[in-house]
């Protein structure tokens, strides 16, 4: 099987391709440069080094939400305008659970969270149980406070990643009362090949969708969506 991963859910902007079971190429990026100029290079780059045309694709899986509004509607507009040319279904990945899967080996609790601003940070809690991520707590938007009164009532050694680790870190080692392990660099953040390697069981498993239908999933409103609500209650 030939899955196009993308994700440009946060900072990072990722594209990989798997073939069969192994990601033949990868291009992952967290420079700072805007998604809208890295995301169609990068997946050109992958196509042309993993020799596999985009028309021999059996899927596109992409990082479905939640994250930044800008990366993902770019991400999105992206996979749409590609899945509606090549006619290929888009497998949705949720984000975090894309970010879960990055540490699939991992003992106890895999907690990815990503920065939602004011506290907040969007954030799941998962397990590996028989080969397969379990959900223990759906993604959401939670204060990071309440997350991690909630992880206490699990008596399980918790393993962080993502971008809401370096901003929360401080937080996290002051009121935590779990075991716990921040990720190495190299798997803490956004991947392309996780998203595609997790898509590819998506893919078996009927959670794939048209690309017309694809929508990503914000979880909450637009930061200028929230502003222009409190503008009209004052006023």
């Amino acid at each position: 099987m030939k899955i196009l991963g993308v994700d440009s859910s946060g900072l990072v902007a990722s594209a990989a391709i798997l073939s069969g079971d192994a990601i033949v190429a990868e291009f992952t990026v967290n420079n700072k440069q805007t998604h809208s100029q890295t995301l169609l290079p990068m997946i050109k780059e992958v196509v042309d080094y993993a020799g596999i045309p985009l028309e021999e694709l059996d899927a596109i899986a992409v990082a479905a939400g939640p994250g930044s509004f800008t990366g993902l509607r770019i991400g999105s507009a992206t996979v749409k305008g590609l899945g509606l040319v090549l006619d290929k279904p888009v497998i949705p990945v949720p984000t975090l659970e894309g970010l879960a899967y990055q540490l699939a080996e991992a003992d106890g609790f895999i907690c990815p969270v990503m920065d939602a601003r004011r506290n907040q940070v969007y954030t799941g809690v998962y397990e590996m149980r028989e080969g397969e991520l379990v959900s223990v707590i759906d993604q959401c938007a939670m204060d990071i406070h309440d997350l991690l009164k909630e992880l206490a009532k699990y008596s399980v050694k918790i393993h962080f990643l993502g971008d809401g680790v370096p901003v929360y870190e401080e937080i996290i080692r002051e009121e935590i009362v779990n075991e716990y392990q921040f990720a190495p660099c190299h798997l803490s953040r956004q991947r392309a090949a996780a998203v595609a390697a997790l898509g590819e069981r998506y893919y078996h498993q009927g959670r794939i969708e048209t690309a017309a239908e694809h929508r990503p999933v914000y979880l909450r409103k637009s930061q200028a969506e929230r502003e222009r609500e409190e503008r009209l209650n004052a006023n």
